[in-house]
């Protein structure tokens, strides 16, 4: 290496992704908490109990969605799961995602391959299209991540959320999957 010359290190992080048990409700609820009262990737304005996440978890189990987390160092990192974008029953193929990532494992590819497993799961129970709906306070990062993985924008919803002080966006991002649209939905 010529004099001077910085090398580049780069820390192989390994994480796993596995199916969301009801053991996992603590920590998902630690970190979605986190996001609910420091960032504004979710509008709600107080955090759920975990009492409260364990009973939306069990409705999209029970619906047959997807729900993942990843692990790093035996602990959960994030978690990512798919539910129904709307409820009305021309919907039943289309999904909208939501993956968050613990502050201290973000930037580590932790949401990358949650999505890209979520897409996959989402795909194996039939969905044909997959919504994300994000918010612009750091969406930066969260539209970059759904590009990288095929989305494409399909538009901007001005000041729809006030968190914080502050009206807020929301990009939305769509994502065809399996066969889309080339034939009906097989997700009854």
């Amino acid at each position: 290496m010529p004099f001077g010359a910085r090398r580049r290190y780069v820390r192989a992080v390994t994480h796993a992704i596995r199916p969301a048990t009801e053991a996992d409700i603590p920590a998902i609820a630690s970190i979605y908490g986190d996001a609910v009262s420091t960032g504004t990737a979710s509008f709600e304005l107080e955090p759920p109990t975990v009492a409260e996440m364990a009973r939306r978890f069990a409705v999209l189990r029970e619906g047959g969605f997807p729900y993942l987390v990843a692990v790093r160092d035996g602990a959960i990192a994030g978690y990512a799961y798919a539910g129904p974008y709307h409820q009305r029953a021309a919907y039943r193929s289309t999904l909208e995602d939501s993956i968050y990532v613990a502050r201290s494992a973000r930037g580590g590819g932790v949401g990358r391959a949650l999505l890209a497993a979520l897409i996959a799961e989402s795909e194996r129970i039939g969905g044909r299209a997959m919504i994300a709906v994000i918010a612009e306070s750091g969406s930066n990062a969260s539209v970059a991540l759904h590009a990288g993985l095929g989305f494409t924008p399909v538009g901007t919803l001005s000041g729809v959320g006030y968190k914080h002080e502050r009206w807020l966006d929301v990009t939305l991002m769509q994502l065809l999957l399996g066969q889309g649209r080339s034939t009906p939905p097989t997700r009854v």
